[in-house]
């Protein structure tokens, strides 16, 4: 038994410490952990990006939040002159929200008319629910019923800066992103960015804001439908091109 083997035998803890250590500098660990940093460091904040987009309607202005977690992240620093909050409570059971309930209900209702007002429209929705590419993808379909014809709808998390990032599971949390995740709203956004009827592009900031309008030309269109399968690796290496991804600077010139 060599040296090793003995001090692993009498202290079994000290293996999974040393392999704790070993992955830590693991490429993958260390190129994710920097690529984390830098996207967590990128300005501006969606925040930021959603008070710009309502204060260029230059009107009173109606604003829809998805998936609101805690208030204090997003919702109570948005400046609309109504605003309504919709999640489920599954991360923050406080809860604090306008309808304490998923999206797929919220809009259920809604078509319904069981609660708001099924002919009012909003300014500027804000979609940052579940992200998995199927529930983001009902959340667009609805959210466009719902949308003013020179409106917005803006999601999060468009673009994850490695596959560990858009992960389906949220708990695989030994991953080398470790607790960052932005699942597969990318695969969404992209689907709705092949849509003719609509335009689109991706803010590089912030885990990539998607927007995608009715009315305004913005940014830069889908120049050919590839990834047909939506495998990241392809994404990876074309995603300029895929999420139409732009500079906040390049997006505010659209409106001047």
């Amino acid at each position: 038994m060599n040296l090793e083997s003995y001090i692993f035998r009498l202290f079994p803890w000290i293996k999974y410490f040393d392999k704790g250590r070993k992955m830590q500098r693991d490429k993958f660990f260390v190129e994710t952990n920097s690529l984390t940093t830098i996207e967590k460091n990128k300005k501006p904040s969606r925040t930021a990006i959603i008070n710009f987009i309502l204060a260029s309607l230059n009107r009173e202005t109606y604003y829809l939040e998805i998936g609101t977690r805690n208030p204090e992240d997003n919702f109570l620093h948005i400046e609309a002159d109504k605003k309504i909050s919709v999640d489920p409570g599954y991360e923050f059971k406080q809860n604090p929200v306008d309808f304490k309930m998923t999206s797929d209900v919220f809009f259920e209702q809604l078509n319904n008319g069981k609660i708001l007002d099924s002919n009012e429209t909003f300014d500027v929705i804000f979609i940052d629910g579940l992200h998995l590419a199927s529930q983001v993808n009902r959340d667009i379909a609805n959210a466009l019923k719902y949308i003013a014809d020179d409106g917005f709808i803006i999601l999060h998390d468009c673009n994850p800066p490695t596959q560990w990032h858009a992960r389906e599971t949220y708990e695989f949390h030994l991953s080398p992103a470790k607790r960052a995740w932005n699942g597969t709203t990318w695969k969404a956004f992209i689907k709705w960015r092949n849509n003719p009827e609509l335009y689109s592009c991706c803010i590089d900031s912030d885990w990539g804001v998607g927007i995608l309008s009715k009315q305004i030309n913005i940014g830069l269109p889908l120049s050919s439908p590839i990834n047909e399968f939506y495998e990241f690796h392809e994404f990876n290496s074309n995603r300029k091109n895929l999420l139409g991804l732009i500079s906040f600077e390049k997006f505010k010139s659209y409106f001047s």
